[in-house]
């Protein structure tokens, strides 16, 4: 069907390793590239066995984890990630709820004082559209940046190289393959900006439901 000659990582002159590192399409069946992503991933199974109870152990796991995390995090189980979190680096105070998945081929920056509900996923990974370079194993990379208090609803995907700004919304279940401005409630599949955080916020904290916290 289509008429193009691949050589799965011997077409170019450099390796792999290389090609994913400059965000290019690579062949991700190069054992080179597996490192220690097992012992990563045990790590993770680990954390994930221990009770709610278990706090001083969890904390002692957390840094062994994540390629870093600052302080009064929380991580709720099950944790999902192929590299382990590895790759997943955590502000301070950040909260992750139960069953987030992190596909952290690249790095991931969450920023602090986010909150991440339940189920969401993070997926630096992508696969060429064009049929046979998938047949051939060609895979991409690229980083997910998340700004500072951001609240990201349940469900909701985060695609690869996705920005999401400082203090913004994004709603459940949405589908983010855009870059996200700071201060703005952003929902829907795929993800748009709906509306900027304002005055509006400062009196209703749900609907019609008014705040009362003000002095």
């Amino acid at each position: 069907m289509y008429n193009i000659n691949i050589n799965p990582g011997r077409n170019t002159a450099m390796t792999n390793r290389e090609r994913k590192e400059k965000g290019l399409v690579y062949c991700y069946d190069d054992p080179s590239l597996l490192g220690d992503q097992h012992i990563y991933q045990d790590k993770m199974v680990e954390y994930n066995r221990t009770l709610p109870t278990e706090t001083e152990k969890r904390r002692q796991l957390l840094p062994l984890i994540f390629a870093e995390i600052g302080q009064d995090c929380t991580v709720e189980t099950p944790l999902n990630a192929n590299w382990g979190c590895r790759h997943v680096h955590l502000g301070n105070g950040v909260y992750l709820n139960s069953n987030v998945t992190f596909v952290d081929d690249e790095h991931i920056y969450i920023g602090d004082n986010c909150l991440i509900a339940p189920n969401v996923v993070f997926c630096t990974s992508g696969h060429p559209v064009l049929p046979v370079l998938r047949e051939h194993h060609y895979v991409y990379n690229l980083p997910i940046h998340v700004g500072r208090n951001v609240w990201i609803g349940s469900g909701a995907q985060i695609m690869p190289g996705i920005t999401i700004g400082d203090n913004s919304v994004i709603g459940a279940g949405s589908v983010v393959t855009g870059d996200i401005p700071a201060n703005t409630v952003a929902y829907g599949v795929p993800c748009r900006v709906i509306r900027s955080i304002g005055k509006k916020d400062e009196t209703y904290y749900y609907k019609d439901r008014k705040l009362d916290v003000w002095e």
